[in-house]
């Protein structure tokens, strides 16, 4: 496995041990992994990308028609701020069922959209829960001890995201905003457990390690993989939350898919009983994911000031 480049795990390989050990050096080492033989059909996410382009092709009014908002997050959306800075992209952001009063939006002039999106959604929801109780072991924990946080109406999401060309891209060397052009997404770190993308054959997803941007090279049907703030806070910082942002292009468009792995909004989460002991002491007070996930997609739609963070939770 090259440490100069994102890790490409085959989860259908056959090795139990090894594939849990490579995990859990990629997560230490990068945040990051490529999985291939995930076993999501090839044909779903070709059928994906199809209902993912044709979205993003119809007129504007026709986009706008499913606007998310701020009482409905379900929907599309071409404003959206990170670290209070637009970001250069359009997304349309789904679930598989309602999630309290919110019921996803579904355009009516694409045939198969809904079912394809959904489908892609169970699929993903398969491999996350696999990934789930894999990061369980090699946290000291038995493999479903996670589970609980997941079982009853979870609050995972969907993202198509779509990278128009860019006029003025810039991409700052360190973890700075731009100041004279754009980035298809700014410098963040993912609020849940566990995120999947699927991406197109177009680069642009960039991660932070070792004080330097390194781009996760598209890899034709892998998944990538990173943790997120929540995996950080079970592991006690063992498996930090990567920084990482989209950079955006003069010259072509691009395509991805998000699955947003998060638990139910009544979890309350903190380092793992495994993770602490009298050498390792706890390093964040518990936090409650409905009143963290509120508070930190506030600012996608317009500047409340600084996000919260799990670092205000630090001990």
């Amino acid at each position: 496995m090259s440490r100069d480049t994102v890790p490409i795990i085959d989860l259908a390989a056959g090795h139990a041990r090894r594939t849990l050990a490579e995990v859990d050096a990629a997560w230490r080492d990068w945040g990051f992994f490529q999985i291939i033989g995930h076993g999501v059909d090839r044909h779903l996410l070709a059928a994906l990308r199809r209902q993912m382009r044709a979205f993003f092709a119809q007129p504007s009014d026709a986009k706008r028609a499913v606007s998310r908002s701020e009482r409905n997050p379900w929907g599309y959306y071409d404003r959206e701020l990170t670290k209070n800075t637009r970001d250069w992209k359009e997304l349309f952001d789904f679930a598989a069922t309602s999630c309290g009063t919110s019921a996803p939006r579904w355009p009516s002039a694409l045939p198969g959209f809904k079912e394809t999106l959904v489908d892609y959604y169970r699929a993903c929801e398969t491999v996350a829960f696999r990934l789930l109780r894999m990061m369980s072991v090699n946290l000291g924990m038995a493999p479903n001890a996670l589970d609980r946080h997941f079982a009853h109406r979870h609050s995972s999401f969907a993202r198509l995201n779509y990278y128009p060309v860019c006029a003025n891209p810039e991409r700052p060397t360190g973890l700075t905003t731009p100041t004279k052009g754009h980035l298809g997404v700014n410098h963040h770190t993912d609020a849940g457990a566990l995120t999947l993308l699927l991406q197109d054959a177009q680069p642009g997803l960039e991660v932070f390690r070792q004080g330097r941007w390194s781009l996760v090279e598209p890899v034709a049907d892998a998944l990538v993989v990173n943790v997120g703030d929540i995996a950080q806070v079970w592991s006690n910082d063992q498996y930090p939350a990567p920084l990482h942002r989209v950079i955006a292009n003069s010259s072509a468009e691009r395509f991805s898919a998000a699955f947003f792995f998060c638990p139910s909004y009544e979890t309350i989460y903190a380092p793992l009983v495994s993770t602490v002991d009298e050498h390792h002491p706890a390093r964040y007070r518990q936090i409650n994911w409905g009143h963290f996930y509120a508070m930190r997609t506030i600012g996608d739609y317009a500047d409340h000031g600084e996000e919260i963070q799990i670092s205000h939770f630090r001990m």
